[in-house]
């Protein structure tokens, strides 16, 4: 990558105009959100006729899943390190040009190897993603503006789950597994192009300056925030990997889709909600998406047997979870910068990964109905430590917002 490209101002640096976001190169890098999260959870959506055609067991296709989240997690930090000299335009094109390779691999391959193989490179390629989008966020938008940046980014994550997952799920259906697959991959090949016409480059550190980052744990806030993301994330997953198991023992499993639809589009108001206040509301949005979550949990943990309050719960976990990936990138990087940032990556990875295995473990031994007290308890005291940490974590008011 050549240094005559367009760059990114530094961090620091006076937007050219302060009142508006440059939406194009942020849309690319929401879409390479989309991507990345589409690309790790649609196996969950057409886990049966993906097993059938590797020729193996639905659980262990199912762990198509937990290598690509356990592969983001484990890369996140080293991965920082190894490319911390490398262009960010190179390094972002590379990981998006190999999520698309790993999703035509898939569509293609019958190997059971060969595909696993390819979903951890799809991992390790994915923290390479999740480590530039918030930094090129905050450098493409100015300081007052740089929550809503952020929002904009990162709202490929709840619409790749709450409208991307279904949808691609409803491909598989009528078209087969391997045609989802394929489609992934042909977006993937087409953001490249929108990325290398649309978003800046930027350079990296230069050689010798290196701060360690588990350094930033020692900044004070940072291991809050942190605590809040593998609770809040742990929590989320637990649920919402095993819903359909949830509803099949309310009787809802034929309404499966429709609850997913409103939980989906109760996201989607959230991340407006999230884009429009989090650079004057952080703290705010944070406690209240942590309660709303809560109240959802009791709900379906008493009164799951009623339908009306299975869709009022899941009204209110989307408007809970929607923005709460913007919220918290802010949080630590406001904290802890990019340091933070990959270690955010790496914590919410791993919860990802952790969610589906403990929801698992509780499924066989406790059943379905353990789910609301055991999101319940992890969100109880996330709302401790949202409230209680408001002088760095999760403060009144932030730098530069106004």
């Amino acid at each position: 990558m050549s240094t005559s490209q367009t760059e990114l101002p530094s961090a620091s640096a006076p937007a050219a105009d302060d009142r508006k976001l440059p939406l194009s190169p942020l849309l690319a890098l929401a879409t390479a959100a989309f991507v990345a999260i589409l690309t790790e959870a649609l196996p969950a959506g057409v886990l049966p006729e993906m097993a059938r055609g590797l020729s193996v067991s639905e659980s262990a296709t199912g762990q198509a899943l937990t290598v690509y989240a356990i592969a983001t997690g484990v890369a996140a930090i080293p991965l920082s390190l190894a490319t911390a000299a490398w262009r960010r335009k190179r390094l972002l094109l590379l990981a998006v040009a190999t999520i698309a390779t790993a999703n035509l691999v898939t569509a293609l391959s019958s190997d059971y190897p060969l595909t696993m193989a390819f979903r951890l490179l799809a991992g390790v390629a994915a923290a390479a993603v999740w480590a530039e989008l918030v930094g090129y966020a905050r450098r493409l938008a100015p300081p007052h503006l740089r929550g809503r940046a952020i929002a904009i980014t990162m709202a490929g994550v709840p619409l790749a789950l709450s409208l991307g997952i279904p949808l691609g799920t409803f491909i598989g259906g009528l078209f087969g597994w391997r045609l989802a697959f394929g489609l992934v991959a042909v977006v993937s090949a087409a953001l490249l192009g929108w990325i290398a016409v649309s978003v800046p480059d930027a350079p990296g550190r230069r050689p010798g300056v290196r701060e360690p980052v588990l350094k930033a744990l020692s900044l004070p806030g940072v291991v809050a925030v942190l605590f809040v993301v593998a609770a809040y994330v742990l929590a989320h997953n637990i649920l919402y990997t095993y819903i359909a198991a949830f509803l099949d023992a309310h009787h809802m499993g034929g309404s499966r889709d429709n609850v997913l639809l409103v939980f989906g589009i109760a996201s989607v108001v959230s991340i407006w909600i999230t884009g429009a206040l989090v650079d004057r509301r952080l703290r705010g949005l944070t406690v209240v998406s942590s309660a709303l979550f809560l109240v959802a949990a009791v709900l379906l943990g008493v009164l799951a047997d009623h339908v009306v309050v299975v869709y009022a719960a899941m009204v209110l976990w989307g408007l809970g979870w929607g923005g709460v990936t913007t919220l918290l990138q802010t949080a630590v990087t406001d904290a802890g910068g990019d340091r933070g940032q990959a270690l955010l990556v790496t914590t919410w990875n791993s919860s990802m990964a952790g969610g589906g295995a403990a929801g698992g473990i509780l499924l066989d031994a406790l059943g379905p109905e353990s789910f609301p007290w055991s999101v319940l308890a992890l969100m109880a005291p996330v709302l401790v430590v949202v409230i209680a940490a408001r002088k760095h974590a999760f403060p009144s008011s932030r730098p530069g917002a106004r």
